[in-house]
């Protein structure tokens, strides 16, 4: 149905207001009613008239915000219903009739006192929509708006609810609520919904250590109770609007960019080059490099080297230090000297401070007591099978348990993470000395240290990160992905929080770090370690019909299979791929380390993407490739929210 400045792109009949808390309604209790989705004046409404008034979609109109501070009756003889049939309602905004906002037409005059119950809203004003439990009489959905207060119920005496969701879809993205399954919580199709989502079905915000802890110790469950519910969410943020969406719909704000979430188009990369790994540096190498007093000389050159070979295990212990940050590559040997005397009395002056507190002191010191027992259930059990760690009473084990009450007198506000002991059992193993080895984790932990912080933000810009490039690099493999509702990469949260430590052998983690910690030949080559990974199971997972199910269990499956030395190989030939690629995005630049940031345009951390401008990506040089990648465009999915197979149409 159209008409002039509107379209009806959906209607239904048989939606009635139950204006009795009754649950067996009386005839004058029930108004009938019919429902529409309507395109008008370049905006979407959501309409619900009487029969009456139903026949002119002309007098549609918008509901604004109360500006008298709530959604209280505009009279006190205006009736409040409490519709008390089902608990439910208990948290939903009573049901009452709703005063015009529109100023009528001059000589209209109401066809019926229910007419005063029509209503018209925004879908951008639209917060969370609450379906009825399946089996309740008549199926019915509760709106809230984003001003907190409740519609009427709608009922749907001939069903109906279904189709409707289906349609709002079409301009919304849905979402199950974590407390609730039948609250569904309302996003714009924007690359916001992305950040937003993460907020507001508190993934991590309820307790972050919590799902940490759950993630490390059984990724393939975890996944499932969590990370599966921002799906949609990945989906509808990097992809377009489906099809059908109304083409006189508003545009997206020409907002502030957010780093890693543009839509990438067909990026059409050159072959991927063959790149030979180069053998580990030896001692004579690196002491070729020692000068004068001992300063290291041609560090770039040194430098290159790790990250081409990685290092003999016989120089890991000194190297690592200068990797870490805990000495300097410029320093000389008695600059050194009189470093390690410093730090050595900090470390002690940090670690007396939780000794010195008594028992007595500790049951009233809640944190402290908290992050003890925290730390002594993990390290119980990090790394027992590797000899340095195993056997009761191991002086490996208390080792790592003081350091790590120590980082929590280092580091007040971060405190104790789980996950941290997989971060300090390889330095110590390589170390083996308690001040060397606590200050060599503080240097890594400077690298790492925002996957541990409770907002999650690191890890939400690093997923988000991961799957731009995996955009650019493999749209099929994407597109497939996003079919088994496995495009957010959620598999990939426990690779990225503790950069890989349980995928590998306990020899090639080492390897891996030393390699990671060169930074080269960007900042974020453990995004295309990943990337690499999964590249090498591409054709496992695309051609064996896996579903999401089946996708997470093949890659948790994974650990301790992987050759260190494969990936870093394709690792670093994707790097050089994408580098060679003459119209590389600029977002994509930005996580290579190609390219600055771009300004910020606005302050608010929720907005929209701007067009993708690809520019020039600084060439870089290719040895003969004996590989290549075609890339194709990518494809767009419609996004449905999930809903029960309750039955809808149910007439009492």
């Amino acid at each position: 149905m159209e008409g002039a400045g509107y379209r009806v792109v959906f209607e239904k009949g048989g939606v009635y207001l139950h204006t009795s808390a009754k649950k067996h309604q009386d005839p004058d209790s029930l108004i009938a009613g019919v429902i529409r989705v309507v395109e008008k004046d370049n905006d979407v409404l959501l309409h619900w008239a009487t029969i009456e008034e139903a026949g002119d979609s002309s007098q549609i109109f918008f509901s604004k915000k109360d500006t008298s501070g709530g959604d209280s009756c505009t009279s006190e003889e205006e009736p409040t219903f409490d519709p008390g049939y089902e608990p439910d309602w208990a948290v939903i905004s009573t049901v009452r009739p709703r005063p015009r906002h529109s100023e009528p037409k001059r000589g209209a005059e109401p066809s019926s006192p229910r007419g005063s119950w029509a209503f018209s809203v925004s879908l951008g004003e639209l917060r969370s929509i609450r379906r009825s439990k399946p089996g309740l009489s008549w199926a019915y959905l509760v709106l809230v708006t984003q001003a907190g207060g409740s519609l009427p119920a709608l009922h749907f005496h001939r069903g109906g609810t279904r189709a409707l969701l289906r349609v709002l879809s079409r301009y919304l993205l849905l979402a199950s609520s974590p407390q609730d399954s039948r609250l569904y919580l309302v996003f714009p199709h924007d690359s916001s919904a992305l950040s937003s989502s993460f907020h507001h079905l508190q993934l991590f915000d309820q307790d972050s250590s919590n799902v940490v802890s759950r993630f490390l110790q059984d990724p393939y469950s975890t996944t499932f109770s969590s990370f599966s519910r921002v799906t949609n969410f990945f989906r509808g943020a990097l992809q377009p609007h489906l099809e059908g969406t109304s083409p006189d719909l508003p545009p997206a704000p020409d907002d502030e960019p957010e780093p890693g979430f543009e839509v990438i188009s067909c990026v059409e990369l050159g072959p991927r080059p063959a790149v030979e790994r180069a053998p580990p540096v030896t001692e004579e190498e690196w002491a070729s490099h020692v000068g004068h007093e001992g300063r290291l000389q041609r560090v770039p050159e040194l430098k290159a080297r790790i990250f081409s070979g990685g290092l003999s295990p016989s120089l890991r212990r000194e190297a690592w230090k200068f990797l870490l940050g805990y000495l300097s590559w410029e320093g000389s040997m008695e600059e050194h000297k009189a470093h390690v005397r410093k730090k050595t009395d900090e470390y002690f002056r940090m670690k007396l401070q939780w000794k010195s507190v008594s028992p007595e002191q500790e049951r009233r010191n809640s944190l402290l007591h908290g992050y003890r027992s925290l730390i002594e259930r993990d390290v119980s059990r990090t790394d027992r099978t590797n000899k340095f760690y195993e056997g009761p009473e191991n002086p490996g084990l208390g080792l790592l348990n003081d350091i790590l009450l120590t980082y929590c007198m280092y580091h007040f506000d971060l405190g104790y993470v789980q996950g941290m002991s997989d971060l300090l059992s390889p330095i110590l193993y390589v170390t083996q000395n308690e001040v060397d080895a606590f200050w060599c984790f503080c240097g890594f932990m400077e690298l790492v240290h925002g996957n541990f912080e409770e907002s999650q933000e690191t890890m939400k810009r690093q997923l988000g990160q991961l799957l731009l490039l995996l955009r650019v690099l493999d749209p099929p493999l994407c597109d497939f992905l996003d079919s088994q509702d496995s495009g957010s990469l959620c598999f990939c949260f426990r690779w990225l929080l503790i950069w890989f430590k349980r995928e590998f052998p306990f020899p090639d983690v080492l390897r891996l770090w030393e390699v990671l910690w060169t930074g080269l030949p960007g900042p974020n080559l453990h995004l295309l370690v990943a990337c690499a990974i999964l590249d090498m199971e591409r054709d496992t997972l695309m051609l064996s019909g896996f579903g999401s199910n089946e996708i997470l269990k093949h890659i948790n499956e994974l650990t301790m299979k992987l050759s260190v030395e494969d990936v870093l190989t394709r690792a670093e030939a994707l790097y050089r791929q994408l580098t060679a690629c003459g119209e590389l995005p600029h977002n994509v630049q930005e996580v290579l380390g190609l390219a600055s940031p771009a300004e910020p345009q606005s302050p608010s951390p929720s907005a929209s993407p701007l067009p993708l401008s690809p520019t020039r990506a600084p060439p870089a040089p290719l040895p003969p490739a004996d590989t290549a990648t075609a890339t194709q465009p990518d494809s767009s999915l419609e996004i449905l929210p999930e809903e029960e197979d309750d039955e809808e149409g149910v007439e009492s």
